[in-house]
């Protein structure tokens, strides 16, 4: 059984670099240890399962119970089929694929974060989804340690969400297949590298940050008077949408600051650490953004970051 420790700060794992400690904590580094470890808990302990922390909000008070960390990583190619397990970084993933010549996930240049939590929350952009590619995930049963594949069709995909997401982590994502297909090389890498320079020059990336805030608005979801002055700005993700970032921008709410937690001005949809930022500082931000498009507009905001 992989070493259980106490007291490990929870912001050296977030990409935020925000949250207090875990109680216990533990990085098993195989399947077979965190079947191990899931078998011989103390399951009087709540139990969170950390992934990348690229879009946690982690409690400064930290967590109660025990937080598992998988360090599970690793990607094979088979033919146009590639098989990666839940740690691995998309970046790594993405670049696997290109230098084979497999299109499919070229679209998710810039990405952060593991396979996991993308599988997870059926990460998109660009018109693409996580969904797209995906052929089998694999997890482990929390409960019983049992060992579960699932068809892309079994995942319950949707916008930001998947069943691995809506079941309230009572499965741990182990690995997954990437159904993709023969492409250029030399313009996938273009494609991807188009990708991230425009996350670069759009995104407040020269701070912590756990990306958007919130999901994009569904058009059809919205008052009529939205959709009128906003159809400039709707776009396909991958379904129509406006972006919540034009909304929190018109509603003024660009630069606006709590502690050093800051509404970015680059793009108001990220909540920045300018230095010692607490949650309880974004979590100020984040209720007066919910409020002031609601009165504004009559639009409830659904958060796409998880709480911690």
């Amino acid at each position: 059984m992989p070493l259980i420790r106490e007291n490990v700060p929870l912001k050296d794992f977030s990409n935020y670099k925000i949250g207090g400690p875990a109680r216990f904590f533990a990085d098993p580094a195989s399947v077979e240890e965190l079947q191990t470890l899931l078998r011989e808990r103390d399951r009087a302990l709540p139990l969170f399962i950390l992934g990348g922390g690229t879009n946690l909000l982690i409690s400064d008070e930290g967590f109660p119970g025990l937080v598992i960390h998988p360090k599970i990583a690793g990607i094979a190619i088979n033919e146009a089929s590639i098989t990666v397990l839940a740690g691995t970084l998309v970046k790594d993933v993405i670049d696997t694929a290109i230098v084979a010549g497999l299109e499919g996930l070229e679209w998710a240049g810039g990405l952060p974060g593991e396979v996991g939590g993308a599988i997870r929350g059926n990460a998109g952009a660009f018109r693409g989804e996580i969904k797209d590619a995906v052929s089998i995930v694999e997890s482990i049963a929390i409960e019983t340690g049992e060992l579960k594949k699932y068809t892309n069709g079994e995942c319950g995909f949707g916008y930001r969400t998947s069943r691995f997401k809506e079941s309230g982590g009572r499965e741990i994502i182990i690995s997954a297949d990437f159904l993709l297909r023969p492409g250029d090389a030399k313009k996938l890498r273009a494609i991807a590298d188009d990708h991230i320079r425009y996350r670069s020059e759009r995104h407040p990336m020269n701070y912590p940050n756990i990306g958007s805030i919130f999901k994009n608005c569904d058009v059809r979801a919205v008052p009529e008077s939205v959709r009128t002055v906003a159809a400039h700005v709707i776009k396909k993700d991958p379904f129509p949408v406006i972006p919540t970032a034009f909304l929190l921008a018109e509603a003024g709410l660009k630069g606006t600051r709590q502690g050093d937690a800051l509404i970015s001005e680059k793009h108001p949809n990220f909540v920045i650490n300018t230095g010692a930022a607490t949650a309880r500082d974004v979590k100020i931000l984040i209720e007066l953004m919910k409020k002031t498009v609601h009165d504004r507009y009559g639009i409830f905001l659904e958060e796409e970051i998880q709480y911690v």
